[in-house]
C-alpha cells in the first residue's frame, strides 16, 4: 500500500490506496468511472477521516484555477483544489471580494464548503453561503452543472463529498472594502456573560479567544469593515476600553502559541479585506500547526448557557488545551450547514497533540451541551454517531436520497459517511 501521508497539522494518517492528481474535470470524471471506492482530498485541513478512503484519493489542487470573474451576475469561477488566498488575491487585485473568510486562508474552496467552514460575524454565513453553482462528477462518471435554481441545490453545497467530486465552484462577488483590525485583552468574563450580543456584535467579524480559566478571557479581535473602500484612512475610532477590555499595545502572535509569529496586520492599520479577514497569514503555517481541533455550534440565543456549561469543565480542559475561540455565524438554508436555520455560536477548541486525552473529554463536552443540540463541525474531532447526529437535520433523510441519486453504486462511501450519517457501504 502506497503512503499517502499525513493531514496539515500531522495529525491523521490516510490510509488510501493511491493519491491521484487530475487536472482536468475530464480526468476525475475518467477516474471516477473507473473506481470502485474514491474520494477527493483537499488541502487536508480536516482533522479526522472526512476525506479518507479504502480505494483511491483524488488531490485537487492540481486542477487549473483560471478563476473566471462574470461582472453582470457578480460571481467568480474556479477550480474546486484553488485555495482562498490564491482567489482572495485574485479577486482583489480586480476589484473584487468575497464576503467573508476562515481565519485560515490556506484552506481549499471545496473544502471548506463541503463542510460547513465559516469565518465570524453575526450577519455572515459560513463560506459555503457564497457558493451560486456548482460543477461535480457524479458516481456514475457524470458531469453535473447545478444553480440555485436547482430544487436539490440546498442539499447539495455542504455535502461531505457524498454526492460526487466537485471541480469548479461559482461563488459570489462583491466589489472590495477595506478593513482594520484591533485586538483587545482581559475581557472580563462578567461582560461576556451579561452583554454578550453587545460584544459579538460590536464589529464585521469578532473572535473571543480564551482558555476558560481566570476572570478573563484572553483575546477580542475585531475586524471592522471601512466606511469608504477608496479611502487610505481608517474612518472609525475605536474606543480605549472595550467591555472592560484594554487594547493591545503590541502585535499578538498566534492565540495557539505565544511564540509563533504567523497573524495578520494588526493595530488598527487600514488593508485590503483578504489581508484582514484571516488570522493568519498565507506565507507562514497558521494557528500552532501541532494540534487538534473540535468544534460545536448552538444556537445563539444559548450562547450564554453553553458557555456557562463548558466553563464549568475548564479544569478538565485547560491541561490539553492551546486555545478556544468563540465565533458567530449567521443562519442558512443549506441542509448539511451546521448553522442551518439558526443563527449560531461556534465554540471551537484548538487541542495539544494529545490524542487519548482528548478522546476522553469529548463525550464530557458533548454531555454538558447536549441540552442545547450542540451540532459538529464536520471536518473536525467529535465523538458523535450517526444515532445523535442525523435528528439535528431535518433533511438528512432528503441528503440520503440524493446520496443514492448521484453515487448509486456508493464510490464515494467512506466509514465516516457510515458512521455519521447512516449512509451505508457498500
Amino acid at each position: 500500500m502506497t503512503t499517502i501521508g499525513a493531514n496539515w497539522a500531522g495529525t491523521y494518517e490516510y490510509g488510501a490506496e493511491r493519491l491521484l492528481r487530475p487536472r482536468s474535470t475530464e480526468e476525475v470524471a475518467a477516474i471516477v468511472a473507473g473506481a470502485s471506492r474514491v474520494r477527493a482530498l483537499g488541502t487536508r485541513h480536516s482533522f479526522n477521516d472526512l476525506a479518507d478512503s479504502t480505494g483511491d484519493l483524488l488531490s485537487l489542487v492540481d486542477l487549473e484555477a483560471h478563476p473566471v470573474i462574470d461582472a453582470a451576475a457578480s460571481t467568480v469561477t474556479v477550480a474546486s483544489g484553488t485555495r482562498f488566498a490564491v482567489l482572495a488575491a485574485h479577486l482583489e487585485a480586480h476589484g473584487y471580494a468575497l464576503h467573508n473568510l476562515g481565519s485560515l486562508p490556506h484552506i481549499s474552496i471545496a473544502g471548506a464548503v463541503a463542510t460547513g467552514t465559516h469565518g465570524s460575524g453575526v450577519g455572515n454565513g459560513n463560506l459555503s453561503t457564497a457558493v451560486a453553482g456548482l460543477e461535480l462528477v457524479t458516481g456514475r462518471g457524470d458531469v453535473v452543472h447545478v444553480s440555485r435554481a436547482d430544487p436539490r441545490f440546498d442539499g447539495m453545497v455542504v455535502a461531505l463529498g457524498a454526492l460526487g467530486v466537485v471541480t469548479r465552484i461559482t461563488l459570489d462577488i462583491q466589489p472590495t472594502f477595506r478593513m482594520r483590525q484591533d485586538i483587545y485583552l482581559d475581557l472580563p468574563w462578567d461582560a461576556v456573560l451579561s452583554t454578550f450580543d453587545e460584544i459579538v456584535s460590536a464589529a464585521y467579524s469578532v473572535s473571543l479567544f480564551t482558555d476558560w480559566t481566570g476572570d478573563a478571557l484572553k483575546q477580542v479581535w475585531l475586524k471592522s469593515r471601512l466606511p469608504d473602500a477608496s479611502s487610505g484612512v481608517a474612518a472609525l475610532l475605536l474606543p480605549d476600553d472595550f467591555f472592560g477590555a484594554h487594547p493591545a499595545g503590541d502585535k499578538v502572535m498566534s492565540p495557539a502559541g505565544d511564540d509563533i509569529d504567523n497573524t495578520t496586520v494588526q493595530g488598527g492599520v487600514p488593508g485590503p479585506w483578504s489581508e484582514r479577514l484571516p488570522h493568519f497569514r498565507a506565507d507562514v503555517t497558521p494557528s500552532n500547526g501541532d494540534e487538534i481541533q473540535t468544534e460545536y455550534f448552538v444556537d445563539r440565543k444559548d450562547a450564554v448557557a453553553a458557555i456557562t456549561a463548558v466553563r464549568a469543565l475548564a479544569d478538565r480542559i485547560a491541561p490539553h488545551l492551546l486555545v478556544t475561540e468563540l465565533r458567530t455565524v449567521a443562519a442558512d438554508t443549506l441542509w448539511l450547514s451546521p448553522a442551518y436555520q439558526r443563527e449560531s455560536l461556534a465554540i471551537h477548541f484548538t487541542w495539544r497533540n494529545e490524542p487519548a486525552e482528548v478522546h476522553a473529554l469529548l463525550p464530557e463536552i458533548e454531555a454538558v451541551l447536549a441540552p442545547f443540540d450542540a451540532r459538529p463541525h464536520w471536518g473536525k474531532w467529535f465523538a458523535m454517531g450517526a444515532d445523535e447526529i442525523v435528528p439535528k437535520y431535518e433533511r438528512a433523510a432528503d441528503f440520503r436520497a440524493l446520496a443514492e441519486a448521484f453515487d448509486p453504486q456508493g464510490r464515494f462511501r467512506n466509514d465516516y459517511l457510515e458512521r455519521v450519517l447512516a449512509l451505508p457501504l457498500r
